[in-house]
Parts: structure tokens; C-alpha cells; sequence
């Protein structure tokens, strides 16, 4: 299996999709080269190199905040945000970006405490309520 140098700095980062992170680790368990080539990219990385590829990695300028991926769960993204939110989730695989949206998917139903809570807020406010008449 043929692994770029992009790809071993991804699966350091964690940035690969679970699939092709589990084949490369296969891998580097496997291959001495490949595990002195993965030393040899560390390295470089660690002694300063800065390419545009690793800042846009490292600080993950592909991924999107909460608040897009809150939009694109309620149906208010536009299309072309849509679309890229797909992309970036089917073909990227970025898995950061999977589990916050699966997080704001969580958080968004409704548990019986969160319902308990609330009707126990109303009822003790209920009386502070006036009509506008």
C-alpha cells in the first residue's frame, strides 16, 4: 500500500478517516521503513518546518465552528455551506467536525431532566407572568 508523506502527517494529527487511519496504522506496525519515514517527518516537523500545508492542518482552517454546523443541522445553511459541510464530512472524513456535529445532534433532544427542569422553571414563574391587556 503506497502512503504519501500527507497522509502519515494526517493520521499524527488524527485527521484520517477511521478507515484509512486503521490501514496506515496496520501499516506502521508492519513496515520498519515506513515507521523510520513517519521519525523522519516528525522530526522535520518538530524542528520548525512550516508549510501552508501543516498550518492549515494544524490549526484545522478546513473545519467548521459549532454555530455552522448547528445551521447545517437545523436546515438554515445555505446551499453552498450545505454542500461544503458534506464534502467536508463524507469525503474528507474529518472526524473532529463528525463528532461535534454529533454532539449538537445529541444535545438538541430533549432528556426527561431537561423536560423535568423546564416545567418546574414555568410553573415557579408562571405567577411573575402579566397580561399585556
Amino acid at each position: 500500500m503506497e502512503i504519501s508523506d500527507d497522509e502519515l502527517l494526517a493520521y499524527l494529527d488524527e485527521q484520517l478517516p477511521a478507515e484509512r487511519a486503521a490501514a496506515v496504522e496496520k501499516e506502521l506496525r508492519s513496515s520498519s521503513v515506513l515507521r523510520q519515514q513517519t521519525a523522519l517527518l516528525v522530526r522535520r516537523r518538530d524542528q520548525g518546518g512550516h508549510t501552508v500545508g501543516e498550518i492549515w492542518r494544524r490549526n484545522r482552517l478546513s473545519c467548521l465552528s459549532r454555530s455552522q454546523l448547528g445551521g447545517y443541522l437545523l436546515d438554515t445553511a445555505s446551499n453552498d455551506v450545505a454542500d461544503y459541510i458534506e464534502f467536508h464530512l463524507r469525503t474528507i472524513g474529518c472526524r473532529l467536525c463528525a463528532a461535534n456535529l454529533n454532539d449538537l445532534r445529541e444535545s438538541s433532544q430533549p432528556t426527561p431532566d431537561s423536560t423535568r427542569r423546564r416545567r418546574k422553571f414555568f410553573e415557579s414563574s408562571a405567577g411573575n407572568l402579566t397580561s399585556s391587556r
